[in-house]
């Protein structure tokens, strides 16, 4: 997802506001081992971009930022903030992902087989007790979703962490035992 970004000056509140009245995103683009840059992204563009992505997939969704001279660095966002009563995007915090560093990432986990599930058929609910789950990796090893396949699931049985097929490169920052979904009763 390519994303239009331009340098700014200025980390004064005044100047932030009269940013976001113009229709631009005040944004830091973080780089491991330097200082961040301060930049800003259009409003609409992002909230285009931001429809497309799936819900809940947004840690693990790569943004190729492009510069006013054509120069493209690929990252991830790290934080977004909201407005309190419009949830208009008042400020991004991206990371730059660089091919020979490691990043830690959330990295969401999706349920698969529910319709099918055991359990599900003899009156039980699926509750997703995690929904994302801690990773560290390279970031062209970096996986947009994990699957957890819970069609042979019965009453009052669980999946835990260990379950997931999770590849060699990618390492778990989490506890492996725990529970990320339960049948239970209604």
């Amino acid at each position: 997802m390519k994303l239009k970004v331009v340098p700014r000056q200025g980390n004064k509140k005044s100047e932030t506001s009269r940013l976001r009245r113009e229709g631009l995103i005040p944004a830091v683009l973080y780089i491991k081992g330097k200082e961040g840059e301060n930049v800003t992204v259009q409003s609409k563009e992002f909230g285009a971009l931001l429809r497309s992505v799936k819900s809940g997939h947004l840690p693990t969704t790569v943004f190729t930022l492009v510069d006013e001279k054509g120069r493209e660095r690929r990252a991830v966002i790290k934080d977004i903030q909201y407005h309190v009563t419009t949830y208009n995007v008042v400020h991004l915090d991206f990371e730059e992902l660089l091919s020979d560093q490691k990043v830690n990432i959330k990295v969401p986990i999706e349920c698969v087989g529910v319709v099918e599930c055991v359990g599900v058929k003899l009156g039980g609910v699926l509750r997703q007790v995690i929904r994302h789950v801690r990773v560290r990796c390279m970031p062209k090893d970096l996986p947009s979703y994990f699957e957890l396949d819970v069609k042979d699931m019965g009453l009052k049985q669980s999946k835990r962490l260990s379950d997931l097929t999770i590849p060699a490169t990618v390492r778990p920052l989490a506890d492996m035992h725990e529970v990320v979904a339960a049948i239970v009763k209604r």
